[in-house]
């Protein structure tokens, strides 16, 4: 293909887009559009006119790589909006970065957003013989429950059980381990291996009553064998909380809570080096930061709406 050839069909492709957005009036909000390196933002759609059937928000970089996609779901049944939940990996390039609305494999609209740098700690971690094996050694268990477990933080539903910001699911404020952190794991048999954290750790005693995050629907109520005892809740489209490492579990799949309940207690079950508490939150399969969550509303329909009228 000639280069004049393919400037003429990137030309016309472009037009296309421009055209459809045009003729649709698509307005596109994303909150905060300044977001942090591994924390969450929400993207905003509204179209006057026909509404495709289903739309992509899509983060992608100025080099053109896509990181994070989501679908996005109707906000209020009486409301033109549409919203999808995305979030900055903590392994992305700080800087210049846009959104792509998508139909299909059709770009309809899209927004530019910047995303801002930010420092992880480091670690080291010994494991003993036990949780060294926990790690290396294959087994089509680990398999079935890692296989389980993608295709429950990869469900997107419609469901919006909260529009509050989240609330810490233990009262005590000692972390031993933080979100992003960048980890070494030394094994028993010398060799290492580097991975990193997703979530939060409180090192709290066995027994710590355990609370949830936000409102939503348990998804799974569980033993699985690298992370104990686990407990995985649904709160917004794509939106998930994981808490692992319990003592013992207090609610079954399918149960609907809200902000507060008990879920279980506090243990030392799976991969872990002593008691404490696992707090992970996943958006659209990413690991993203759950302080974020604690400091603002995620979904917050006033601001999105606001947003958009303007």
């Amino acid at each position: 293909m000639t280069f004049k050839k393919t400037m003429f069909i990137t030309l016309c492709a472009w037009l296309l887009c421009v055209s459809f957005a045009h003729a649709q009036n698509i307005k596109v909000a994303v909150i905060p559009d300044t977001p942090r390196l591994g924390e969450p933002f929400t993207v905003g759609v509204k179209i006057q006119g026909a509404v495709p059937s289903q739309l992509r928000a899509v983060l992608v970089t100025a080099a053109g790589q896509r990181l994070n996609s989501a679908l996005c779901f109707t906000v209020d049944p009486n409301s033109p909006i549409k919203a999808a939940i995305l979030s900055v990996p903590s392994t992305a390039q700080a800087g210049p970065a846009r959104i792509y609305i998508e139909s299909g494999a059709t770009l309809v609209a899209e927004s530019r957003i910047t995303i801002l740098d930010r420092i992880f700690a480091s670690e080291e971690i010994s494991l003993d013989a036990h949780n060294t094996a926990l790690r290396t050694v294959a087994d089509p268990q680990k398999t079935r429950e890692s296989n389980l477990l993608w295709a429950i933080i990869s469900h997107t539903g419609k469901d919006i059980y909260t529009n509050d910001k989240f609330i810490l699911p233990v009262s005590t404020p000692r972390r031993t381990s933080f979100f992003g952190d960048r980890r070494v794991f030394r094994y028993s048999n010398g060799s290492s291996d580097r991975s990193i954290h997703a979530g939060v750790d409180y090192g709290v005693p066995t027994g710590t009553k355990i609370k949830a995050c936000a409102a939503g629907k348990v998804v799974l109520a569980a033993s699985r064998i690298v992370t104990g005892n686990s407990v995985i809740i649904e709160h917004l489209p794509g939106v998930y909380s994981l808490y692992y490492h319990l003592n013992t579990i207090a609610v079954a799949a399918g149960t609907i809570l809200n902000a507060g309940d008990i879920i279980g207690e506090s243990g030392a079950t799976g991969l872990a080096t002593g008691p404490h508490l696992h707090w992970e939150i996943r958006v659209a399969t990413e690991n993203s930061d759950p302080d974020a969550f604690v400091a603002r509303v995620i979904l917050d329909k006033a601001v999105l709406s606001d947003k958009l009228e303007k």
